[in-house]
């Protein structure tokens, strides 16, 4: 006679709780770790802007939750550190900007090499900059601007968001191939120094154009010509520097994607493959278009080339316009 095995109610739940429970184990032994996002510079800045916007889009294409951290600081060296002391893993990531490769050309002592101390994934895209001039200055273009500034040897002021930044060498280089002098007002970021072109207290200067835009709409600032070597899309009518008669003229803002050094190639690829597949999604290039931004993001193997040669373009523009910072 075969016996009867009897289990309570209570019993069977219990062994199907820990049946689920122990069915349900593997997915959650190893849950997915954060990616985080090192931007070094502060919440607002035109690189945070653009973290904040494809940050959806990153943690769909990575996998993974992201994590936007500013680590402002030292013109950006206290963000960076942060990456190059990370471990290559590919769950710490750098956006970074000109100003990484500009920093070891105007800084007497770096904590780091900033181009054999990281990774690069990815020059993802660029910012236009533009020269633009309080409304009240009689230069309505590069070649008024010019003569004004030849007529009145330093008797005008220009204005940047910082020593040693992308916009205080742009308005370096300006000046250089136009072969004309004016007075370097330096401001803490860029809010300050629009205020004060607004205002007329400086009376020019360079601006990533999605942070002056608005004001250039509104009249309260003029555009003297834009930056780089083509025209804007969000901006067809500003004519370039270059067109208006300094043909070597071009510099723009661009943001990259960087990890600390010895990533390997695999986590490299897989970060890569994910940045450029969220950046060309719909939702964020829309908002890109929108800000101003152009997104054309290149190789590890093309990024690695960028960063040497932008390192050698502004420590010579540094050396030249004798810019130094302790």
């Amino acid at each position: 006679m075969t016996p009867t095995i009897s289990i309570s109610r209570r019993s069977l739940l219990g062994l199907a709780a820990s049946t689920l429970a122990g069915a349900a184990l593997p997915a959650f032994a190893q849950p997915e770790k954060p990616v985080r996002i090192i931007l070094p510079i502060s919440a607002g800045s035109g690189v945070d802007v653009i973290a904040r916007a494809a940050s959806p889009a990153l943690t769909k294409t990575l996998g993974q939750p992201v994590i936007i951290d500013n680590l402002p600081g030292a013109g950006g060296i206290t963000g960076a550190a942060a990456v190059a002391k990370a471990t290559p893993d590919g769950l710490t990531l750098g956006l970074f900007s000109n100003n990484h490769v500009i920093n070891p050309a105007v800084y007497k002592k770096m904590p780091f090499d900033a181009v054999n101390d990281f990774t690069p994934i990815s020059v993802i895209g660029a910012t236009p900059l533009v020269l633009v001039a309080t409304k009240s200055l009689p230069a309505k273009n590069v070649k008024e601007l010019i003569a004004l500034l030849r007529a009145k040897p330093e008797e005008y002021n220009y204005a940047s968001s910082g020593n040693g930044t992308v916009i205080h060498l742009a308005a370096e280089l300006f000046l250089d191939q136009a072969n004309v002098k004016a007075r370097h007002i330096p401001y803490k970021g860029t809010g300050p120094m629009v205020t004060d072109l607004i205002g007329g207290q400086v009376q020019f200067g360079v601006v990533a154009l999605p942070a002056i835009q608005q004001h250039l709409k509104s009249g309260a600032v003029q555009a003297i010509g834009l930056c780089g070597a083509k025209r804007s899309p969000a901006a067809p009518d500003i004519p370039t520097i270059a067109e208006q008669g300094l043909p070597d003229y071009d510099i723009e803002g661009w943001f990259a994607v960087v990890g600390p050094a010895k990533m390997t190639p695999a986590d490299t690829k897989r970060v890569h493959d994910a940045f450029v597949k969220a950046f060309e999604s719909p939702d964020v290039l829309e908002a890109m278009n929108k800000q101003g931004n152009v997104i054309k993001p290149t190789s590890p193997e093309e990024a690695a080339k960028f960063f040497r040669s932008e390192a050698a373009r502004y420590a010579a523009l540094a050396k030249k316009a004798n810019v130094s910072l302790d």
